[in-house]
């Protein structure tokens, strides 16, 4: 795929999509160790079920990491200006989320051209995870 430039993206645009697999324990121990996030909830079910959850369930920065990802792949990370999220639920074990973007506003940011992109991730039943937007300068 072809690096997108202003020129040729518009508002409406949408990204291609990113299909990640479904969330099991070991992705979860193996972000654990890579972040350094060790928090129990998120790898011993013991843990998780004293905090009143019925498992142990995802980081909420893995999750923020693979809308990066989303991004990244569209565009590379060079450009990448800002990333802002707000988490709307947890994703649980089982949950196989879906990546998905829109260009909303072509800008001039800080002497850039740059486009403001409207981000979601959701899982199989369509329970929006992740919401936010990422600012990309394209050349």
């Amino acid at each position: 795929m072809k690096s997108p430039t202003f020129d040729t993206v518009q508002v409406g645009d949408e990204l291609p999509p990113l299909q990640l697999p479904p969330v099991e324990r070991t992705m979860l121990a193996l972000f654990a160790g890579a972040s350094g996030d060790h928090n129990a909830v998120h790898i011993d079910i013991d843990v998780a079920r004293r905090a009143g959850m019925p498992d142990v369930f995802a980081h909420g920065m893995l999750g923020m990491a693979w809308l990066s990802r989303f991004v990244t792949r569209w565009a590379p990370q060079n450009q990448l200006r800002g990333i802002e999220v707000r988490f709307q639920g947890i994703t649980h074990l089982g949950n196989a989320l879906y990546c998905r973007g829109r260009v909303v506003e072509k800008l001039e940011h800080n002497g850039e051209l740059c486009v403001r992109v409207e981000l979601q991730s959701a899982n199989q039943f369509g329970q929006t995870k992740i919401a936010g937007e990422a600012l990309v300068a394209l050349p």
